[in-house]
């Protein structure tokens, strides 16, 4: 097994793994709200493969990360996290987190969230403290919206709604840097 970055070329594989693990009704939850419109942070979105019988690549995890935002304080949601059926219970999905954390805090994230099981969870530093001031744009089961500082204090006072990044405003911010840059240049 071997976990990698994900490619375009792993989406398809992706999907039908999140259909197969979470069934086609999972872009009704509210965290989909968030990943509507965004592209995942593609230095933290990664899969994890394996050969079959025929030595053939086949995708049998894959981990996401969003960029998220609450007030003017920048985050992280992840999820999905997803694994393939025979692959469950055998830590891929543990490797999957920890790697991926491990990648998030070397990158300068301070802030993960995510809407999952806190037992399962909480073994990665996972918790609701600080979490009271933070709601998302939709229903959850609170004991399922969790929290990680990468930074010590991060969550320190932040409240508010979790909000999307939109691609435009992504955009749109780049184009001004550019502008700026060639007026400079001029």
């Amino acid at each position: 097994m071997i976990i990698k970055p994900e490619r375009p070329a792993d989406a398809g594989a992706i999907e039908a793994l999140l259909d197969t693990a979470f069934g086609p009704k999972r872009h009704a939850k509210t965290v989909y709200k968030l990943r509507a419109g965004v592209d995942p942070v593609p230095d933290l979105c990664l899969v994890a493969t394996d050969t079959d019988q025929f030595g053939a690549e086949v995708l049998v995890g894959t981990i996401r990360y969003w960029p998220v935002r609450v007030g003017d304080t920048p985050a992280l949601l992840l999820g999905p996290i997803a694994v393939a059926a025979e692959w469950r219970s055998r830590g891929l999905g543990a490797d999957l987190i920890r790697h991926s954390l491990d990648r998030a805090a070397e990158l300068g994230h301070r802030i993960v969230l995510l809407v999952g099981d806190a037992p399962y969870y909480g073994r990665f530093g996972f918790t609701r403290a600080k979490m009271a001031g933070l709601t998302l744009p939709g229903p959850v089961e609170l004991d399922r919206f969790l929290g990680l500082e990468l930074v010590p204090g991060a969550l320190d006072g932040v409240t508010g709604k979790v909000a999307r990044v939109p691609v435009a405003a992504k955009a749109s911010k780049a184009a001004g840097v550019r502008r700026r840059v060639r007026r400079a240049v001029r």
